[in-house]
């Protein structure tokens, strides 16, 4: 078998597999550790929702796994280092998920401006337009370039940051993002869009420093993980109605659990990781992983038929002593 894909896939982009590889269908794996591990023993490629884990007991299972496909950009359920060491190359979308993720950020722009009024001079509830106000963006992420144009679409003028993008970077002309720092796009920002990824140095980086000095009423959608968010100091900002509403298509579990500081804030919504799935863009994320791991699969079968993962690489995938 050359291919085990267990997340279901567009019958053209299986059909087109199919014709290149021998195909096993089998979705229903994702429900069956047992059976999917059993399933690996001569997989060169697999292509898993991210239900599925592949981590060292997987690929210790798995010998001749060449590549790992994944629809979603995520890494969740993915021990990268683990697959590194392996010789195993994880192929995930990379911009496939853009306009979705740029569009329902917008949406989620306009919803929280509507429906969360201030009161104005008169004392009478208002809403707010997108067009004229100031949207800060966090983190340069393939989104944060169609999310720009949109929003200049609207009127709205465009700050960003990004801790790993310098100002003088040639970026931020052509994506049209006014660089700024991150105290200055919280304190001017009638939005704030936040993308960046994910690094264990990022973790809590939106916390007191900033929210407590947001712009008052600002308005805040996330679709990144919510680890980069302090707790306490999101749920002050939202409680004292600082910040007027904050949407998050993603939250860590037992976040929202009893005694934790966002439960019971009614300012917060939460969907779950929606940004990024429409029909049209799990059909581009299929075709991208779909014709990556052909590449991978064909170059190295002018190699050879089976090449198994080294005897070196495996060794290094045994279970940590803790776990022994």
């Amino acid at each position: 078998m050359d291919l085990l894909v267990v997340e279901p896939l567009d019958p053209e982009v299986l059909d087109w597999l199919s014709m290149r590889h021998a195909v096993v269908y089998a979705p229903h794996l994702a429900h069956d550790p047992r059976e999917f591990r059993a399933a690996l023993g001569r997989v060169r490629g697999v292509v898993l929702p991210p239900s599925v884990a592949v981590d060292r007991a997987v690929l210790r299972a798995a010998p001749y796994l060449m590549t790992v496909g994944r629809l979603s950009a995520g890494a969740e359920n993915l021990d990268l280092e683990a697959c590194a060491r392996a010789g195993v190359e994880v192929v995930r979308p990379a911009t496939a998920s853009a306009n979705a993720e740029a569009e329902f950020a917008i949406g989620a722009l306009l919803q929280m401006l509507r429906r969360v009024p201030v009161i104005n001079a008169e004392g009478l509830a208002v809403g707010r337009e997108l067009g004229g106000s100031v949207i800060g963006i966090v983190g340069m992420t393939p989104a944060a370039r169609p999310l720009a144009t949109l929003l200049d679409t609207f009127g709205a003028r465009v700050i960003g940051y990004d801790p790993a993008v310098h100002a003088g970077d040639g970026l931020w002309d052509r994506w049209g993002v006014e660089p700024v720092p991150l105290r200055q796009l919280m304190e001017h920002s009638d939005g704030v869009c936040v993308l960046l990824s994910y690094y264990s140095r990022y973790h809590g980086l939106l916390g007191s420093r900033y929210l407590s000095e947001c712009k008052p009423n600002q308005v805040l959608v996330s679709l990144a993980p919510s680890g980069l968010f302090d707790e306490q100091a999101l749920a002050h900002g939202l409680a004292t109605r600082r910040m007027a509403a904050a949407w998050f298509d993603s939250m860590e579990p037992g976040t929202l659990d009893p005694g934790r500081p966002l439960h019971n804030i009614d300012a917060l919504q939460i969907t779950p990781r929606v940004a990024s799935t429409t029909r049209e863009s799990r059909i581009r994320s299929a075709w991208a992983v779909a014709q990556r791991m052909d590449e991978i699969l064909q170059a190295r079968a002018t190699e050879a038929d089976f090449t198994s993962t080294t005897p070196g690489a495996l060794a290094g995938l045994e279970d940590d002593p803790a776990s022994a």
